[in-house]
């Protein structure tokens, strides 16, 4: 279902259902230069449109998820935006639903005009879920949590990323003893409390941090897990921190598929391969 017309249903329930029919794999679409390269492209706004369509469409129509990274389109001024609207369009035709990474969080008025940029009805760069920074206080986040519920979207929260910078703050504890990162899977946990099949409000919990970091038994929403695949979590690896059975769980991969490119019929190998190394492990909805 297209992003523009999703009030009726909720993002926790339209991205069930997309991993039940196309498995759980999350893959990004980055336009590194040095893919850009890799695959013989110019590292201008020309070959950023044809790396990001090619993999776009090779991709779009067998995953559940799509990831573009907003900051490669960016860079290109309002070029690399026009493509970037291009790659939303065609992967919402061939039926993925589109996590745009922007990473944004900020407060009042600029966090609401953020939220209208990308989860707004309408909006040109309306999207199915984005990722958002909770580090200037969870409740900075309530204009995109209430648009994202108005909508049929969704949000998906740092809690706690695989970078070695974020572990200073992620893994410091309040005055309760949580560790900040357990307590923003708390408090989106709250936000998903009585939501069938998941809530809308999912956390970003890198898949190479430690087993048993954060607790997400409760959170009975989605979990993006970036690092399977180039940055050296194995499916296994993917097990052993997540479990076999948590629900709306989305590993990602990005640099481990695109490499594959030019061909298109070789990016798609690579998300078979990654998806079949998954299915063993994870559940299917």
């Amino acid at each position: 279902m297209s992003a523009e017309n999703t009030a009726a249903r909720p993002f926790g329930a339209r991205l069930a259902e997309a991993v039940a029919e196309r498995g759980p794999l999350c893959v990004g679409v980055d336009p590194h230069p040095e893919l850009l390269r890799s695959w013989g492209l110019p590292v201008d706004a020309s070959g950023l449109e044809r790396f990001a369509l090619t993999a776009t469409e090779a991709l779009a129509g067998s995953v559940a998820v799509l990831k573009p990274q907003s900051a490669f389109f960016e860079t290109y001024g309002s070029a690399g935006i026009a493509v970037l609207e291009r790659v939303l369009a065609t992967a919402r035709q061939a039926g993925a639903l589109v996590l745009l990474d922007v990473k944004r969080g900020d407060i009042g008025s600029t966090m609401a005009a953020y939220t209208d940029a990308y989860l707004a009805d309408g909006a040109p760069l309306a999207v199915d879920a984005i990722t958002v920074s909770p580090y200037l206080g969870f409740g900075s986040l309530e204009p995109a949590l209430a648009k994202a519920r108005s909508t049929g979207r969704g949000v998906f929260v740092l809690a706690r990323t695989s970078n070695p910078e974020g572990h200073t703050v992620q893994r410091a504890r309040d005055s309760s003893g949580a560790t900040v990162a357990q307590s923003v899977v708390d408090a989106a946990a709250r936000y998903n409390a009585g939501a069938e099949p998941l809530g809308d409000v999912g956390v970003v919990v890198g898949a190479t941090v430690g087993p048993g970091e954060v607790r997400l038994d409760t959170l009975n929403g989605p979990v993006l897990a970036p690092g399977f695949g180039a940055q050296g979590a194995t499916a296994e690896d993917v097990r052993r921190v997540f479990g076999a059975g948590l629900r709306g769980l989305l590993p990602a991969s990005s640099r481990d598929v695109l490499r594959h490119g030019p061909s298109p019929d070789a990016l798609l190998s690579a998300a078979q391969r990654a998806a079949d190394s998954l299915a063993a492990i994870l559940p299917s909805s």
